[in-house]
């Protein structure tokens, strides 16, 4: 009874996200952002298209915020209901199968971190500034949306926000405004996007370069002045990372790369698209944190471009970021990735084996040990089929996938192409059983 929105989740480990009844194409995002206060005012302009006739459509949106009016297909005010974190919407007339649904949407509030079983995430307030870190389900907290890895549109996201600070957001700047005390920063993300990959950041930075600014993929950082110097250092590889990783992996999936540094803290980096997010405590000026430089920056291609239809599948977000750390190690003259594989294996088999990486449960999704041993299974597949069909594997991939969404299926299905014997045993010892198996040797392709 598709009106009751009582339909089988989209996804079994986050069951309140995500909407059907719809397909996003674009959203556009006009905010205005107090720093002081941690006010956000939003006026949300989503397109999309009808995959069923529903007298009533729903939206994620956070209960910190509040929502004043909303539109349907430029039509007088429409009823709405704002529960639960779902903002349920009922046209005046019905929308036929394929039909367009525009949204218009204003809100307001102070927003706030979404709570759940991997901490705080979403919308959060700085020293000075504000930034956000979407993974899984925090884009609710900042804007209305289909909140769900499957669900990629454009964006374009206009921030007004007070003009000592510097606003960053997903893909191209194509303008800036200031006003009095005001700033207007407006970006265009034109390749599709998840909502958890969208971001806001700002606060006290300045943009500079990294590398060429006429190189074929610009990089630049945004961050704070009295990090410069330290981060000159931590970060100047990072050009040759590119390298290694678009001879890795194919070409690099968007027109750019940003790096932001907080003047705050923070435990772990966040990747979003087309760019990545640090704390100031990742540049020591010792290069300390540069296996997490290589780790977000490999998300762009696997997470950013090529994103996961159903959370389970993580381990083609992270197991693939993971074994970039080791790869670019082995490019930078550090211990080999075979090195690295094994010693990875060593420390796991000290870990329970209670855990299977195909499909660890929500509460272990980002459990270290799907990480490292999505990495193994990449090495494992990498020691049977040799090198080169391994590369010419994941070059592959990236480009036939690039912006779309994949699962695990798909990549098991293309890595069988390559193989000249069945692949299955390695995917059931590796994905699927808990118990960790043995690499196979090295040095050529494994004895079949």
């Amino acid at each position: 009874m598709p009106d009751k929105f009582s339909d089988a989740p989209i996804d079994e480990y986050l069951p309140q996200n995500g909407n059907r009844g719809y397909r996003v194409s674009r959203y556009e995002l006009e905010l205005a952002y107090r720093v002081p206060s941690n006010r956000l005012t939003g006026r949300a302009t989503i397109t999309a298209v009808t995959t069923e006739t529903r007298t009533r459509f729903a939206l994620d949106l956070a209960q910190t915020l509040s929502v004043s009016k909303v539109f349907v297909n430029a039509t007088k005010a429409a009823k709405y209901r704002h529960q639960q974190g779902k903002l349920v919407i009922t046209p005046q007339q019905r929308i036929p199968v394929g039909g367009v649904l525009s949204l218009v949407v204003h809100y307001s509030g102070t927003p706030k971190p979404v709570r759940g079983p991997w901490g705080e995430v979403g919308w959060e307030e700085l020293a000075e500034g504000a930034m956000v870190a979407g993974q899984p389900n925090g884009a609710a907290s900042w804007f209305p949306c289909d909140d769900h890895p499957s669900s990629k549109a454009s964006y374009r996201i206009s921030i007004t926000t007070d003009s000592p600070y510097y606003a960053v957001a997903n893909g191209t700047l194509l303008r800036k405004q200031t006003k009095a005390s005001q700033t207007t920063w407006v970006y265009e993300q034109s390749e599709p996007m998840s909502s958890y990959l969208a971001t806001i950041q700002i606060g006290p930075y300045h943009k500079q370069h990294i590398g060429s600014a006429h190189a074929q993929v610009p990089m630049q950082a945004v961050l704070p002045p009295r990090l410069r110097t330290a981060f000159d250092y931590d970060f100047a590889r990072q050009p040759k990372m590119l390298e290694v990783f678009t001879e890795a992996f194919g070409p690099y999936p968007f027109e750019g790369y940003t790096v932001v540094v907080t003047d705050d803290e923070l435990e772990i980096p966040i990747e979003a698209q087309g760019l990545s997010i640090f704390g100031a405590n990742h540049c020591d000026g010792r290069r300390g944190a540069e296996r997490l430089v290589a780790h977000e920056l490999a998300h762009q291609w696997f997470g950013n471009s090529l994103t996961i239809r159903q959370w389970r599948d993580i381990w083609l977000h992270e197991g693939f970021a993971c074994y970039a750390e080791w790869i670019w190690s082995e490019a930078a003259g550090g211990p080999t990735t075979d090195q690295l594989a094994r010693a990875a294996r060593h420390s796991l088999s000290r870990e329970p084996q209670d855990i299977v990486i195909g499909d660890p449960g929500p509460l272990r999704m980002f459990d270290d040990r799907v990480y490292k041993r999505g990495a193994l299974t990449l090495h494992a597949l990498r020691l049977e089929l040799g090198d080169a069909a391994f590369f010419d594997l994941l070059r592959e991939w990236t480009i036939r996938y690039r912006h779309a969404s994949v699962d695990t299926g798909e990549f098991i299905d293309l890595s069988g192409r390559y193989s000249a014997v069945p692949l299955q045993s390695l995917w059931d010892s590796w994905l699927l059983a808990m118990p960790l198996p043995q690499l196979p040797p090295s040095g050529g392709n494994a004895p079949s």
